[in-house]
Order: C-alpha cells, then sequence, then structure tokens
C-alpha cells in the first residue's frame, strides 16, 4: 500500500526570530502548528525540549517538516532514519530571514509542491533541485491525484534515458503530461502508455493507470475478507485489468461497516463509498442480472452492478457484469474520464472520542493531535473545543454547554452516520466520567441502525487523577478506586454504599465532580465515612485546575478537608491507611502510597557490587 502522509506542516522553529516566520507561514498556509523550542520561543502551538528528538518524532508520524533552521539541523537529525525514499515524508528548511526554501526529502511526496507553496508566500524562487521536475515540469512518478504508476520500479532508468536525450512517445491521453515539457515523439524511443488495463511495462515503457474503473461489490454479513479480495483479483486478471486503474470500492450504504468492504479497500489503496438503495435501484434498467431476491433484501435491484454504474454515472458503462463467490459479488464500471470518488455517496463515517487531558497541551497525547488534524467537524463543550487552540482552524464546530452531554453525542452520531469524520472532544480521558460510555450506550439502545455503522474509535487522555498523582508524587503508587460523588445521575445511596465499601477495602480514592453549588453535604459524608476507617492525619491532595492557568496542588489532613475548599475544577485524591508525607526543603512535600517492597527486601542477604542477586536466603523466601 502507498506510504501515507500527513501533509499538516509542522513548522518547526528553534528561535524567536524563526518563530514569527513559521507563524507567519502557517497562517499564509492555512494549515498547520507552529512548533518551538522550551525556553528560547514562546506562544507557539506545541512546544519541545529536545530538537532532534522531536524531529524524529514528527518524521515517524509521517508528518511534514518545514524547519525554520539550517538545512544541516535537519539533515543530521533525520539521517538516522533514512531507508526508503518511497517512505519520507516532506522535509523542507526554510532560512531564518526567508530567503530560501529548500525541499531535502520526499520531493515527490509533498515536498516539492510545498515548497512552491511557501516560495510564492516569501516571493523567493523555490530551491527544488530534482532533475526531472527542474527539466521536465512534471513528475511521472508523483502523479496527479487519479493516477497511479504502473511500474515504479522502471521510473529511474526511464527518466534517466529522457534525461539523457532519448524522446517519449506517449501512448493514450493524459493532459497534465502533456502540459509538461517532456520530449513528446510519436518517433520516440521510449513508451508512455496510459491504460486500464494490466500492462507490465519496462524500462523503455512507463504504464500510467487512470482510474477510470468502479468496483461494485455486494457480500453476506461477515464475509470472508479473503474471499472477496480473491473474487475480486480473479476477475480483474480475466479481465486483463489493473488494480491500479480502479478509483474507489462502491457498495450499498448497509454495507459500510462490512469488514470485507473495508479490508479490499484498504487493499487496493483507494477509498471505499456507498450508496442509499433508492440511489441503486435507479440503476436497475441498466443493470445485466437484476434480481427480486436482492430486492427484497436490500430494497435495489442489484448491489455490486448498481454501485459500479452509480459511480460511473450515465456517461460510464458496465464493463463487467456480475460474478460473484459463494458469499460475495463483484461487478466493474468504466468511466471515460478520471472518476472523482470524493463526489459519490458517501464514506463509512468516522467518531474518535478523544481525551485532552487536563489541558494543557504538553500533556495532550500525541495520537489526539493526529486524530484532530484529519477530521472534519468538532463536538463538545465550548472550553473544550477552544483548548485545541490552532488545531481547531479550518474545522466546523459544535459547541455546546456543560449539561448538554447527550446532545453533544447525538449530533457526534449523526455527523458521522452522514459519512463525516468527527471528533468528540473531552477533557481527562474520554472513558472516565465521560463521553465513551454515553456514546456506546446509545449505541447499545439501538434508536438508529446507521449509527451503528459508525467506525468508532477511543483515543484515551490524562485523567485528572493520573495528573494529580503525578504533580504530587505517587499517591496511586497500589490500589486504588475513582468514585464520583454527583447523584445527578447514580442514587446517592448506591454511592454510599460504595464509599464504605473503598473505605473498608482502603483503597486510595479519587474523588470526581466531589462538590457543586448546590451540591456539598456529599463530601462531608464521605469525609465522616472514611474517617471510620483510616487515620485523622492521612494525606488528602487536591488538585485544582491541573494543566491550565491557576495550577495548585494542596495537601491537608483528612479531618481538615470540608466542601468549601474544593469545587467543581478539582480532583481529590484520599490516601489510604499506608499513603506517607515526605516533606521537602522548600516546605512543600510528596505523597506516594507503598506498595510493600520493603517487606521484600528481607529476602535477599546481600548482593554483589553489581548489584545482582548473590544469596537469597531460602528459607525466609520459602
Amino acid at each position: 500500500m502507498t506510504q501515507k502522509f500527513d501533509h499538516s506542516p509542522a513548522f518547526v522553529a528553534l528561535t524567536a526570530e524563526g518563530a514569527k516566520l513559521a507563524t507567519r507561514l502557517r497562517d499564509a498556509f492555512g494549515a498547520g502548528e507552529v512548533h518551538g523550542r522550551t525556553g528560547r520561543v514562546e506562544g507557539v502551538d506545541v512546544s519541545f525540549d529536545e530538537t532532534i528528538t522531536h524531529l524524529q518524532s514528527l518524521f515517524r508520524e509521517g508528518r511534514a517538516i518545514v524547519g525554520i533552521c539550517a538545512a544541516g539541523v535537519l539533515i543530521r537529525g533525520l539521517s538516522p532514519l533514512l531507508a526508503d525514499k518511497r517512505a519520507e515524508p516532506p522535509v523542507l528548511a526554510v532560512a531564518e530571514n526567508g530567503s530560501a526554501v529548500v525541499p531535502l526529502l520526499g520531493g515527490h511526496h509533498g515536498a516539492n509542491d510545498l515548497a512552491k507553496v511557501l516560495s510564492e508566500k516569501l516571493e523567493v524562487s523555490a530551491s527544488i533541485t530534482t532533475a526531472s521536475d527542474n527539466r521536465f515540469g512534471i513528475a511521472l512518478d508523483n502523479p496527479p491525484a487519479g493516477w497511479k504508476l504502473g511500474n515504479p520500479g522502471d521510473y529511474k532508468d526511464f527518466i534517466a534515458a529522457v534525461l539523457a536525450g532519448a524522446s517519449v512517445k506517449l501512448n493514450g491521453e493524459a493532459e497534465w503530461v502533456k502540459a509538461g515539457n517532456l520530449p513528446i515523439s510519436d518517433n520516440g524511443a521510449l513508451t508512455l502508455t496510459v491504460t486500464e488495463k494490466a500492462v507490465a511495462g519496462s524500462k523503455t515503457e512507463l504504464v500510467l493507470h487512470p482510474a477510470t474503473l468502479s468496483l461494485g461489490v455486494g457480500c453476506e454479513r461477515n464475509a470472508d475478507a479473503q474471499e472477496l479480495s480473491t473474487l475480486v483479483h480473479e476477475t480483474l486478471k480475466i479481465e486483463g485489468l489493473s488494480p491500479k486503474a480502479v478509483a474507489g470500492v462502491f457498495s450499498i450504504d448497509v454495507k459500510a461497516d462490512e469488514t470485507a468492504v473495508q479490508a479490499l479497500a484498504a487493499e487496493l489503496d483507494v477509498p471505499a463509498r456507498f450508496f442509499a438503495a433508492a440511489e441503486l435501484e435507479e440503476q436497475t434498467p441498466r443493470l445485466k442480472t437484476p434480481s427480486d431476491i436482492v430486492f427484497a433484501e436490500v430494497g435495489c435491484h442489484g448491489v455490486s452492478e448498481g454501485s459500479a454504474l452509480t459511480a460511473v454515472g450515465s456517461e460510464g458503462k458496465l464493463l463487467v457484469a456480475k460474478n460473484k463467490s459463494k458469499r460475495a459479488t463483484c461487478a466493474i464500471g468504466q468511466s471515460s474520464n478520471v472518476i472523482e470518488t470524493s463526489t459519490l455517496g458517501q464514506a463509512r463515517g468516522k467518531l474518535f472520542v478523544v481525551g485532552l487531558g487536563p489541558g494543557d497541551q504538553c500533556w495532550r497525547a500525541p495520537e489526539v493531535d493526529r486524530v484532530v488534524r484529519g477530521v472534519t467537524d468538532l463536538v463538545g463543550y465550548h472550553l473544550y473545543l477552544d483548548l485545541l487552540g490552532p488545531l481547531a482552524e479550518g474545522k466546523d464546530r459544535h459547541g455546546y454547554e456543560l449539561g448538554e452531554e447527550e446532545m453533544r453525542v447525538r449530533i457526534a452520531l449523526n455527523l458521522a452516520a452522514e459519512g463525516r469524520s468527527v471528533a468528540l472532544v473531552c477533557s481527562g480521558d474520554p472513558g472516565i466520567y465521560a463521553m465513551a460510555a454515553l456514546t456506546f450506550e446509545l449505541l447499545d439502545r439501538g434508536e438508529r441502525a446507521d449509527w451503528n455503522r459508525v467506525d468508532i474509535k477511543v483515543t484515551p487522555g490524562i485523567s485528572a487523577l493520573q495528573g494529580a498523582s503525578a504533580r504530587i508524587g505517587a499517591p496511586l503508587g497500589h490500589d486504588f478506586c475513582t468514585i464520583s460523588l454527583s447523584d445527578l445521575l447514580t442514587p446517592w445511596e448506591a454511592i454510599e454504599k460504595r464509599l464504605n465499601a473503598a473505605a473498608q477495602g482502603d483503597f486510595v480514592i479519587a474523588f470526581y465532580n466531589p462538590v457543586s453549588r448546590r451540591r456539598t453535604k456529599q463530601l462531608a459524608t464521605a469525609v465522616e465515612i472514611l474517617l471510620q476507617h483510616r487515620p485523622a492525619d492521612t494525606p488528602v491532595m487536591l488538585g485544582r485546575n491541573l494543566g491550565r492557568e491557576g495550577e495548585s496542588m494542596t495537601v491537608l489532613r483528612l479531618d481538615e478537608l470540608t466542601p468549601d475548599q474544593v469545587d467543581m475544577l478539582t480532583v481529590v485524591l484520599v490516601g489510604s491507611s499506608t499513603s506517607r508525607k515526605i516533606e521537602k526543603s522548600d516546605g512543600t512535600c510528596w505523597v506516594y502510597t507503598p506498595r510493600g517492597y520493603e517487606k521484600k527486601a528481607h529476602l535477599y542477604e546481600n548482593f554483589d557490587e553489581t548489584g545482582e542477586v548473590k544469596q537469597i536466603n531460602e528459607e525466609t523466601a520459602a
């Protein structure tokens, strides 16, 4: 499969002046983020401590990197990762004064195009060194959308011959090729063949496949993915057609979540798009094998043929009628032009339930950033969407107030069911007192069948209890539990039962939703219950505004905890009977809960100078 790259650039600045240019380029380009070195650059979207480590992390993610720095910094930092040029994302060096834009890596994966755009913004000439681009103005190994090179292994020898002076005969129609400066001749020694056929090509013949074929498929529920794949490849082979000429995999909308269909699209490296039954039924007069049985089952007379024909439109034709295996079918349509799949039907909707962590960008998981960059819509509480900063730019925002949780999830599911890619944004971790559980609860109610066809993924975040624990030491070092003190959704009787059980079990406890303006007695009651089972001097930690402006950590005794010390922005950690404080020289303290390693230590009588166990007290160990 073709390597996928994230072309939302990371503009990496190492100095304050570099950050000014990075911000200017990001704003002019209309996408991306400014990444700045901590301690040198302020007010950036993403901060980092180690330059080389950060560059390598971006490179491994497939991010486009625009370094506002010397080219040598990028070369030295990324050279250990270079192995296959087909797997390199775009990497560019831009002079800090804006006088030069140099694509270093991934020239035919977007770096050259990005360099041209940025150089126009800076009103300078891009320093593109790719020979074929400079000489001919096009890159045959990086054709435009809707085209694929059939024999990339022969490209190097082919283009070398062209650069040496050989002319090229164009066999077929490709306007973008004619628009370049290739030495086209009817008597060319080399051939550039444009075809949907499976032509092998050679060092003297490059094959270009336009995406003019539509692959319509159908299958039984939970059909084996290999069966569908085998059927399709055998059909293409019999007809002498290249898989690289397939524009997309098309089917009826009820198959959007079918594993075999999605796996086939991924294998062919093409989109999967889906049509409503009514839309497919319009193709009935053009079907070669209409079926009343299929109509009774799904509401149209043909899934695979109907899908193939709908994709190519009225000007296209059914090139291959329905072919079938035991549990799958396929048909092939042909268009006279490249098929623009993004305008056809809809994709399988995606819903990502993401957690921002406590609030600070540096506590946000890189996977969350990657996911949010790729979605079309953001749904969440207004404040959470604001915390995304530049990541939210260019997205359709659907902001709601506190208390509208179910509405948020419904909107997110509705948008995803329409084929959109949606991020449902939560604070902390989405699976801990957040929207992930409600998402699955609504699915479980079975209100809408199309919700169940949405591809749902939960992306974790750092929870408030993890953040508070890390700030104060390691109070969660042994068994712990979390309890929400809000009785809006859970009866107080159930909460009180859990409080007693946790207190008797001597768990470290994290209290969520400890108080609100109308609800304060619950925390006071919780303290009373805990004092019945653990010492009055048990450490209590109050983490407020974690990861945000005004963050504070307070440590007090259990018998000192009162509701007026806490608000809804506070997470409360109550230690167990074994939790301990360590006083620091500045007057603050660490808190930790030991796991019992001290008890284990007496098993070892002595160690050698390397730290290896030399002798074990066998009797004690037994």
